[in-house]
């Protein structure tokens, strides 16, 4: 019976649901994977791009686990494409590859000032209070007034964690250098920026909600900001999604303010146009008021404001990054592809390379989308049998000692379980009043040794 070898790069939840749907198809073929990660540790942005104070997503990892633990699909970990591993290192063991690398970077927010000292990208701070291995340790929350732009779920999780009190995060699995950190952050008032109204934002209803139950903040919302014209009224009457935002923004407006220590501020209507400066730090944002212009977007007033701050963060959305040896679209930040399959600079499909999850289609959408995305993919990869690499070593040996032979330390699923019940011991071991599920381990080193108990 013929076998198709398979790599898939990147253990986040698209390669995962790709691994798990291609082996429950109907096949004429047996399927042997091989899921290459570049850190120590799976899961992607499960694990290193939500906020640690979000428990629904452990039923995200369940899952996700449930499927690495049938024990069909082996994970190399620690492996990074393009240094430890090649495309010519993949023709010569497996029939075909799927990418499935995500998006990580910030898109660019091209306003005067973005780069001066204080301006950040979520995505970076993100990493950081994730413990991602290979950002720094530090971070310089150093400021009173800080300002977010952007409206979506990214946005709201960034500036959930800097509003929020460090102590709230302790039952979370928040690095330890983390949440000093933000136990010693001085702010006192987080500004969200929106250019759309209230009835355009792009986050859930669940994380606007999570947002109103912190703990000794107030949630400031501006009258202003809901004179409604008609397209946002229909929207409100008729998406239910927008209906929910609408019911728990107003509910904000009657609340009363004034006793918390900390205030989250949401702005809306208004369009960034500069941050400002004061010896070359970040000193304000200045904005445009907009309205709506009928069209379903917005123009702008003529009305400028300025709000001071020290620091601003742009959530403006994720950028993916280019792969060695693949085709890659640089103004939107993807592989380009037709429904998985990979294309070249003729748009020709590229034999044997497909695309997944946010690399395929850019960042959006929810995690659970990544699953119908990966079916499309998958279906491609099943048909297009005639046009699979001919790998010269197919054997199930050659890739550990191709890693070995290369001095890579490489980890497998049984490091990733000895790594997961270290960490959950030193949640256990934690002493203090509050009970912790797990410290999460964040230099990469120290999550090598441990997953293969060295």
């Amino acid at each position: 019976m013929t076998t198709l070898r398979l790599a898939i790069v990147g253990a986040g939840p698209a390669g995962i649901y790709a691994a798990d749907i291609i082996l429950k198809a109907e096949r004429q073929f047996d399927v042997q994977i091989d899921l290459f990660e570049q850190l120590p540790a799976p899961y992607g942005l499960v694990r290193y791009g939500v906020a640690p104070d979000h428990p629904r997503i452990k039923g995200i990892i369940n899952a996700l686990r449930d499927v690495l633990d049938r024990g069909d699909i082996r994970i190399f970990g620690n492996v990074r494409y393009g240094v430890d591993i090649s495309l010519d290192d993949l023709k010569k063991h497996y029939n075909a590859v799927i990418f499935s690398t995500g998006a990580i970077k910030d898109a660019d927010l091209d306003i005067p000032g973005i780069d001066l000292e204080g301006s950040y990208g979520a995505a970076d701070f993100v990493s950081w209070f994730d413990g991602h291995p290979d950002v720094p340790r530090t971070w310089p929350l150093e400021a009173s007034s800080i300002g977010v732009v952007g409206v979506g779920n990214v946005a709201l999780d960034v500036s959930r964690i800097l509003a929020k009190h460090a102590d709230d995060l302790l039952p979370t699995e928040i690095p330890d250098n983390v949440y000093d950190v933000l136990k010693a952050s001085p702010v006192t008032d987080v500004h969200i920026f929106g250019r759309r109204g209230p009835a355009q934002v792009k986050f859930s209803p669940l994380e606007l909600r999570e947002l109103g139950e912190l703990r000794d903040v107030d949630m400031i919302v501006y009258d202003e900001d809901f004179d409604y014209d008609e397209a946002s009224k229909n929207a409100i009457a008729t998406n239910k999604q927008v209906f929910v935002i609408d019911k728990v923004l107003n509910q904000w407006r009657q609340r009363e303010t004034g006793s918390a220590s900390r205030r989250l501020h949401l702005h809306f209507y208004a369009k960034p146009v500069r941050v400002d400066e004061v010896d070359g730090r970040v000193s304000g944002l200045t904005y445009e008021r907009t309205r709506p212009d009928g069209a379903g977007s917005v123009e702008g007033t003529g009305e400028f404001r300025t709000v001071e701050m020290q620091a601003i963060y742009r959530a403006v959305g994720y950028f993916g990054s280019p792969l060695d040896g693949i085709p890659f679209d640089e103004k939107r930040g993807v592989i380009p592809n037709h429904e998985g399959q990979v294309l070249d600079d003729h748009d020709q499909i590229v034999p044997g390379v497909y695309a997944t999850g946010w690399i395929k289609r850019g960042p959006v959408g929810l995690i659970g989308h990544t699953k119908s995305d990966a079916m499309e993919t998958v279906q491609h990869v099943l048909t297009d049998q005639a046009s699979w690499w001919a790998p010269a070593d197919p054997s199930l040996e050659a890739i550990p000692a191709l890693l070995e032979s290369r001095g890579v330390a490489f980890t497998d699923l049984e490091g990733w379980h000895r790594l997961d019940e270290h960490e959950m011991a030193l949640g256990a071991g934690f002493e203090g009043e509050v009970e912790r599920v797990r410290v999460k381990v964040v230099p990469r080193d120290e999550m090598v040794t441990v997953s293969r108990a060295q």
